[in-house]
């Protein structure tokens, strides 16, 4: 499992993802769930993934092996961000045609997702949400997020928190702290956690961090949320 956040505000776009995955409880590892792809000045597209690893790692394979080959449509050609959408939900589903039949034969099946978001000049940033099956609906003023993976622990923390017009700032805090709740709960979401923050326009990459195992401002930000949490807590009135 993993835990991947694409948020569409005002100023910019976040996106998180964790780096744990497994097969099994005694076999976990670490693998980056962020792919970006970046020319400054003319386009930055982030690419968070979930689901069978060698099923996404096919997918993003695909997409650098076309970014590198002339002549075929690509993620540096493609005009808008939708086109770039419709780039990945033709990747999978060509790793679906390939390998779908022969995961069948073994009783498993194609398992890839992912938030996809970014800006192309001349249109504003973008955020999809990709499904398995290949096809994808965009974020909105209703839906300024989207979430793959281990995602029902962070859900309520964006929810409280995360509207249009929160600053770029504040969103990241909030979905750090999404992360902290989801790792509290749930083993099979880990560290590193990759961050981006996006500001719009800016068409380039100029916020990004990884929070590691001790990270002492992840360590503290989880801290004083907990115990914020608790002091709120004891402040709510008794039942009568």
């Amino acid at each position: 499992m993993t835990y991947c956040v694409g948020v569409m505000l005002d100023n910019g776009l976040i996106f998180a993802s964790d780096s744990r995955t497994h097969a099994g409880v005694d076999n976990f590892a670490r693998f980056c769930k962020m792919t970006v792809f970046e020319r400054v000045g003319d386009r930055v597209i982030v690419l968070l993934s979930s689901g069978n690893l060698a099923g996404t790692q096919a997918v993003i394979s695909i997409l650098k092996q076309r970014n590198a080959v002339g002549g075929v449509a690509n993620l540096w050609a493609a005009k808008s961000m939708f086109d770039a959408a419709m780039l990945v939900s033709d990747a999978m589903r060509d790793v679906d045609r390939r390998d779908g039949q022969h995961l069948a034969a073994n009783g498993a099946s194609f398992n890839a997702s992912f938030v996809f978001g970014g800006q192309i000049a001349g249109e504003p940033p973008r955020l999809f949400r990709l499904y398995t099956q290949g096809n994808f609906i965009e974020a909105s003023l209703e839906t300024p997020y989207f979430q793959t993976g281990e995602a029902k622990y962070g859900k309520p923390i964006l929810d409280r928190v995360i509207t249009r017009s929160t600053s770029l700032n504040d969103a990241a805090k909030c979905v750090l702290v999404s992360f902290d709740s989801t790792m509290c709960s749930n083993l099979s979401v880990g560290m590193p956690i990759d961050l981006i923050c996006y500001q719009r326009d800016s068409l380039e990459v100029r916020m990004r961090r990884r929070f590691d195992e001790g990270d002492a401002y992840f360590t503290k930000l989880g801290k004083e949320w907990t115990e914020g949490t608790r002091q709120v807590f004891s402040r709510l009135p008794n039942l009568d």
